[in-house]
């Protein structure tokens, strides 16, 4: 049964995704690496052809909590399938079952769109780590995520 403090994001909701896309940068002590603006998410999220998409907790008229994801696909499976970027709840409303909710709103997404993968990354040291597992999720231990950004981007861009 659908969560009734989940729902889609809405064009008003961008200020506040953003402060809470900041509050996880925060708790992940990684601060000074966020950079996400308001007309940076709303742009992302409200084209003609999204590249993003999301879900909020909202309790008593406040945004919360957010989920930020995108397809991605499996050659394998030959499908597509959901990207969790980000999932935050604030602080004060941890444990409220809002996290669940919004999992639980990406999973009824996967399942009513014939998506057959929901996936994220989460920090070692993430105490989240139990509760993901706890709704069964796998941790997939054999692969190892690599990045490119900043310099070396730059650099392989140019060779």
């Amino acid at each position: 049964m659908p969560d009734n403090r989940i729902r889609r994001i809405r064009e008003s909701d961008v200020d506040a995704v953003v402060q809470l896309c900041h509050e996880l940068a925060e708790y992940e002590k990684a601060p000074q690496d966020c950079h996400l603006t308001p007309a940076q998410l709303h742009q992302a999220l409200f084209t003609d052809a999204p590249a993003l998409f999301g879900h909020v907790a909202e309790l008593d008229g406040e945004v919360v909590g957010c989920a930020l994801w995108f397809l991605n696909f499996s050659t394998w499976r030959g499908v597509h399938g959901i990207y969790l970027e980000d999932l935050y709840v604030s602080e004060s409303h941890r444990g409220s079952g809002l996290g669940k909710a919004l999992l639980s709103a990406l999973a009824d997404e996967c399942v009513t769109r014939g998506l057959e993968r929901l996936e994220w990354s989460v920090l070692d040291w993430n105490p989240a780590t139990e509760f993901y597992k706890a709704l069964g999720a796998t941790p997939m231990d054999e692969w190892t995520v690599y990045r490119l950004a900043d310099a070396p981007l730059q650099a392989l861009a140019r060779s």
